[in-house]
């Protein structure tokens, strides 16, 4: 995979297009002065992201005083 390097004022001109690129799976260094200092690419995607009530239906049994205060804790919340 060959990344292309880019100057900031080509970058700041071409962003939109760019970042088309960048969706396509293109990579890119921008560089001032000849010098990288930043790399532009696309976002890898997040793998087991846990979703809202993905835990429905695992836990089997939960007491009932579960969300009671510990008694060691007792002296703080009074």
């Amino acid at each position: 995979m060959k990344v292309k390097e880019i100057g900031t004022l080509e970058a700041k001109t071409r962003l939109s297009d760019i970042l088309l690129e960048v969706e396509r799976g293109k990579h890119f260094y921008i560089t001032r002065h000849g010098k990288r200092v930043a790399e532009l690419s696309p976002i890898t995607p997040q793998r087991n992201q846990p979703t809202f009530g993905c835990g429905k239906g695992v836990f089997i049994y939960v007491a009932a005083d579960f969300d009671q205060p510990l008694d060691d804790f007792k002296e703080y919340t009074e």
